[in-house]
């Protein structure tokens, strides 16, 4: 009596074929993941606003990621040491018009983004969309 073809073991090499399909699937969800993650945070701001103060330090940061990083001094009271504010720049247009601010009296209009999971991005929370020089 021979056996029905339904009973009749699979051959291994169909069941080493699926071994690649799934180690793609554990890399490429996470990935997936992260990524999604990542848009995200940096689409959906937490809090924007606007900051004065002089324009102390602009500079383009990083060993891997370079990313621009700035410092504004706010002073409410004259004589009184400035607080800093610390801040990132994603859009390259704005390295001009910052580097040329530089030890002026700016305004800064910020987003705020929180749990932005990796600082190639900026090593701040904060990111500078607009500069205005205050006369």
């Amino acid at each position: 009596m021979t056996t029905p073809p339904s009973a009749v073991p699979e051959p291994a090499r169909r069941r080493r074929s699926k071994l690649p399909l799934i180690l793609a699937a554990i890399i490429l969800v996470p990935a997936l993941v992260f990524g999604a993650y990542t848009a995200a945070v940096l689409k959906v701001n937490y809090s924007d606003g606007d900051r004065a103060g002089i324009l102390q330090k602009f500079s383009r940061k990083g060993w891997i990621c370079k990313t621009f990083e700035g410092e504004l001094a706010m002073s409410i009271v004259p004589g009184v040491s400035p607080t800093i504010w610390e801040f990132s720049v994603r859009d390259e247009a704005l390295r001009a018009p910052l580097d040329s601010a530089l030890g002026k009296r700016v305004v800064l209009h910020y987003t705020e983004h929180r749990g932005v999971p990796t600082k190639c991005f900026g090593t701040t929370n904060y990111f500078v969309d607009r500069v205005r020089l205050v006369q």
